[in-house]
């Protein structure tokens, strides 16, 4: 006789919301009770895994082109979007009313919007296909001030928003630069016209600051003759904010350290502290990054273009000088305790190879258009992304098995946002919809059946758009990669 399964019983979480209401629950701990954490074992026991039971709580439908962008603001009862008809959106995504809606100023399709922190939510940045970056203060009327606060020399893809802080933030386009931009009086407007760099923005002064070019590898330049990476992704470490992670064009993942920037402009800043690439794509002319993303322990997950998902610690780089070797650690001050730890914990890894690989997450297509990925749990405990075949992937991240494969779009999903605090996820893509997703299904849905054929055509279908062959020394995708 087999053992029955508990029934699952709603008085717990009547009494979590009393606790909350009364002020004997945090609203932190709430949430963390909520969320799909793995740790949460009597959910796990219960068959109530929150992840299995994501459906679409309601579609978003007031744009009139594709969804570049979703992002809530710091308590996640916001959402901001941006999109091809160049207008940006502030969402009750709740009851799914649109709160504010406005020209971005922008002259082509956006393709991020943020929201400043600790800015009551009237202040917002955006960049876009135009290259322009660009910043909207909401008035206490509702009126909105958009004003230029630099240009890139191609598109901006992605900006970062320094954690915590109200006036700093990052942007990088195609022209391989990246900024820094502040605020403060808007009174000053200040415009810049960028060459091909990094570059830092602070909103107090309106200044922007072009922090680097970022250059191919020598060995890239002198078999391909490209001497800049084009830049389609920023991140910035919520840890550590001295540092950041960009990617672009080629294999590599470049991390910096903003403390070695000179602000006199005596120093090369534009050499990284690291770079992160899996062994085999080293040298690969084909693939290149298309998102980035810290996780709250500072892992850096990576999305390639024509390849896979990796999920690197900190002590799986190549060092500031990427060559054909065993991965080492670098840090950018070695007389910091977290940079001596970090060098101690390289070596013991470096003493077993199998700790240097990078996890693998697998199944999605990435071909496209430009894809960023994620993290979702309260503790970063998946790994999200969008992929070609209009499908959202969730993996656990800490063996890379995928658990979830959700239909969002007729097309392409491009943009999938975590929730600050809760179960919930924003998707968009090619649609002009933003579609909400929450655990509210009655039963743990599975993956389909049909997943392994859908996969092999699309890859077929790539291949014979891009006229690839299996002849290309074994660096490159191929169909039997997503059935190892």
């Amino acid at each position: 006789m087999g053992v029955k399964r508990p029934r699952v019983s709603h008085d717990k979480a009547i009494v979590d919301v009393w606790q909350r209401e009364v002020g004997l629950l945090s609203s932190r701990n709430f949430a963390h009770r909520l969320a799909a954490s793995q740790l949460i074992k009597d959910i796990a026991s219960d068959g109530t895994d929150l992840v299995l039971r994501l459906e679409i709580l309601r579609k978003l439908e007031k744009h009139r082109g594709c969804v570049n962008t979703v992002s809530f603001n710091g308590s996640g009862d916001i959402l901001v979007s941006g999109s091809d008809d160049r207008r940006v959106i502030l969402w009750d995504w709740e009851f799914g009313r649109v709160k504010l809606s406005f020209h971005s100023g922008h002259s082509n399709n956006v393709f991020q919007a943020k929201f400043m922190p600790y800015s009551d939510d009237r202040s917002i940045v955006t960049c876009a296909a135009d290259g322009q970056v660009r910043h909207a203060q909401i008035t206490d009327g509702g009126h909105v001030e958009t004003l230029l606060l630099g240009s890139h020399q191609g598109r901006a893809h992605k900006l970062a928003i320094e954690p915590g802080s109200p006036h700093i933030f990052y942007t990088c386009g195609e022209d391989g630069l990246v900024q820094h931009k502040r605020f403060q009086d808007r009174m000053q407007i200040g415009q810049s016209s960028l060459a091909v760099m990094v570059a830092k923005f602070d909103l107090r002064t309106k200044a922007s600051t072009e922090l680097f070019t970022c250059h191919s590898t020598p060995e890239r330049r002198s078999h391909i003759n490209v001497p800049v990476v084009q830049l389609n992704a920023i991140a910035i470490d919520p840890r550590n904010p001295n540092l950041f992670a960009v990617g672009g064009s080629d294999e590599y993942a470049r991390l910096y350290d903003i403390r070695r920037y000179k602000w006199d402009g005596s120093t090369d800043f534009g050499q990284p502290i690291n770079y992160y690439s899996p062994d085999h794509l080293v040298a690969n002319k084909i693939v290149g990054i298309t998102g980035i993303a810290f996780s709250d322990q500072s892992e850096l997950l990576v999305s390639y273009n024509n390849e896979h998902i990796y999920l690197f610690m900190k002590d799986m780089g190549w060092g500031p000088n990427p060559a054909p070797s065993t991965p080492v650690s670098t840090c950018s001050d070695a007389d910091e305790p977290e940079c001596n730890d970090s060098l101690e914990t390289s070596k013991s890894v470096m003493e077993t190879d199998k700790k240097n690989d990078p996890l693998v997450f697998k199944g999605h297509q990435n071909c496209d258009t430009v894809k960023g990925v994620g993290f979702f749990g309260p503790k970063c405990e998946y790994v999200v992304s969008g992929s070609d075949c209009g499908r959202i992937f969730i993996w656990r991240k800490r063996d890379g098995e995928l658990i979830r494969v959700m239909e969002a779009d007729k097309h392409v999903v491009n943009c999938i946002e975590s929730h600050p605090h809760a179960t919930v996820l924003a998707s968009s893509g090619i649609e002009n919809d933003i579609k909400i997703w929450t655990p509210k299904s009655e039963k743990r849905v599975t993956l389909p059946a049909n997943l392994n054929e859908d996969f092999l055509e699309l890859i077929l279908s790539f291949s014979r758009h891009n006229g690839s062959s299996s002849d290309n020394g074994g660096d490159d995708i191929g169909p039997e990669d997503y059935y190892n």
